[in-house]
């Protein structure tokens, strides 16, 4: 106790409070994990096949204008033509979490361009610079836009725009006026604007500068290869995962970043340079024999964060689905039966529910419409103390949230940025068998539809007399214990043979049916073309005897 309040005093962190960043580099991919005091906060992952395009600058060509969208389709160069929207080809305002501010000075007088000039503007075959701003989801591509903006260290320029600003994150007012001052110093082009990212806050005039200079020779290579390069062209590519983490979390409060590639960590290294030269010694590069995340307990919370059944440490728990159309979030007692006090149960269970959920959102990168089923609240200051908690905890996050209050059913709405596929849809497929249910037919449900397909191919096709029918293993016990009756009564029924065999390729719904005579497969749902004019079951004299079939089960 007392050492802690010394190590507070002097500057230093309580053990366990530390924030790192580990980076574990492989052939195929790189992941990133932010822990701080050993705990998940932000975690990322990148693959060589699968390298985003969000922030990549291009020279398209407008391929068609769609007025009933008011939209346009461009050709970037990619699988899929990009999306611009009217409003998204107009200069636009800053965007909300951004303080405007006036330099002064001259302003050109230019002639608001609205949605009406887009197709005069933008004629189909003509050439537009464009950003992506969300990446291709699903069957949908790209999303894209023609206010251009340059991401550096502290600052982010818009060679289109002469606005400026300051991000609102930084709440003191004391040092948002130092900001202004700089601000209004820097030497900006004529035509361009300028915003200060929230890392800006408490560094050095110079490293404005410095970091300007950057960008703006940035955009000067951006200029010459948009006058050199035919269309469809990629002009800029935003930097890989680990360049982004070092732009955007290296910041004062990060303890150290450990990478298990020391080919990275030089890279590290070098870039760090050019920002802070006293950061650099944060780096370190890990070569022992147990895995880098294994070693942090990083895989460990990255398997129990994923699952569809998260744990709250009151003992409640979280039930996260993604569909398609939206994220729904139903939140549980659980365990917590509390005490007598049942309605400080439930507050207590809501407020760890809305801090995990804001936790959640960042570490699967979830976007979109999200609906947070909390556990019934009366108080209205409960309800608004759980609202204020979820408020709080996607604050440091990176993507635009718009959080509305619970709902008179106890759902809260919300809404998270999209900017490109979700962890869980880039890292798993769709389940071949269930085709994404989480569920399949029960092997009572499937011999009642085998055995209503056998009695169809049957009656369909005279000339079948004896079929081999290929089942799953968990079938196929229910098919010989069970129902074995049943088949025995087809076989009489129709006077022919059944056989039943395994087939361990088979999921458990999917059979085959063979004829046997021809060894052809007989779709059980085809029109039967050779069918005879009035089916019926095969019960003529002469076939009517009490012949039964072998049956083999393998």
């Amino acid at each position: 106790m007392v050492l802690d309040k010394i190590r507070e005093f002097f500057g230093f962190k309580k053990h366990g409070d530390e924030k790192e960043i580990i980076i574990s580099c492989e052939r195929l991919e790189r992941r990133v994990a932010l822990l701080e005091g050993g705990r998940l906060e932000e975690f990322a992952i990148e693959r060589d096949s699968d390298r985003q395009i969000s922030g990549n600058i291009y020279k398209g060509r407008v391929k068609n204008l769609e007025s009933g969208l008011k939209a346009m389709f461009v050709d970037i160069g990619i699988d899929k033509n990009a999306f611009l929207h009217y409003w998204d080809a107009i200069p636009a305002a800053l965007d909300s979490s951004v303080e405007t501010i006036d330099r002064g000075g001259k302003k050109k007088n230019q002639r608001r361009v609205t949605a009406d000039d887009i197709p005069r503007l933008y004629p189909p075959g003509s050439d537009v610079i464009v950003q992506v701003t969300k990446g291709p989801i699903g069957t949908k591509g790209p999303r894209i836009t023609t206010n251009i903006s340059l991401a550096g260290r502290y600052l982010v320029l818009m060679p289109f725009t002469d606005q400026f600003g300051i991000s609102r994150k930084i709440e003191s007012q004391k040092e948002r006026q130092r900001l202004r001052k700089i601000l209004a110093d820097l030497d900006v082009p004529d035509g361009m604007g300028v915003i200060i990212r929230t890392v800006g806050d408490g560094q050095r005039p110079r490293f404005f500068v410095r970091d300007l200079a950057m960008l703006l020779e940035q955009w000067k290579r951006v200029e010459q290869k948009l006058q050199s390069v035919p269309a469809p062209a990629l002009l800029l590519e935003e930097p890989d995962l680990i360049e982004r983490t070092v732009r955007d979390f290296l910041t004062d409060e990060i303890d150290r970043i450990v990478l298990d590639n020391e080919e990275e960590a030089n890279r590290v290294k070098e870039l760090i340079g050019s920002i802070s030269k006293r950061s650099q010694k944060k780096i370190r590069y890990y070569n022992e024999a147990t895995p880098i995340f294994e070693r942090f307990n990083v895989d460990k919370q990255i398997d129990g964060a994923f699952r569809r059944q998260v744990w709250l440490p009151c003992g409640g728990y979280l039930v996260i689905d993604e569909t398609e159309a939206l994220v729904a979030v139903d939140v549980n007692t659980g365990r917590n039966k509390g005490g007598r006090d049942q309605d400080k149960t439930i507050v207590q269970t809501n407020l760890e529910a809305a801090e995990e959920v804001a936790r959640q959102l960042r570490l699967r990168n979830i976007g979109g419409l999200v609906i947070i089923d909390f556990i019934d609240m009366r108080d209205r200051k409960d309800q608004q103390a759980v609202v204020n908690k979820l408020k709080d905890g996607v604050r440091r996050d990176k993507a635009k949230t718009n959080i509305l209050p619970i709902s008179s059913l106890g759902l809260l709405e919300m809404t998270r940025q999209r900017v490109q596929e979700s962890i869980s849809r880039s890292l798993y497929m769709e389940c071949p068998h269930c085709k994404g249910r989480g569920m399949v037919k029960s092997p009572e449900t499937m011999s009642v539809e085998i055995q209503r397909a056998i009695i169809r191919i049957l009656r369909l096709y005279p000339d079948v007399h004896e079929l081999r029918i290929h089942v799953n293993a968990g079938v196929m016990e229910r098919l010989k214990n069970e129902d074995e009756h049943l088949l025995v009564e087809l076989e009489r029924r129709f006077q022919g043979r059944l056989t039943f065999r395994v087939d361990p390729k088979l999921g458990v719904e999917d059979f085959k049916l063979v004829n046997v005579a021809t060894d052809q497969e007989i779709d059980p749902k085809s029109d039967g073309a050779n069918a005879p004019s009035a089916p019926g079951e095969r019960d003529s004299k002469e076939h009517r005897g009490d012949r039964r079939g072998d049956r083999d089960r393998h």
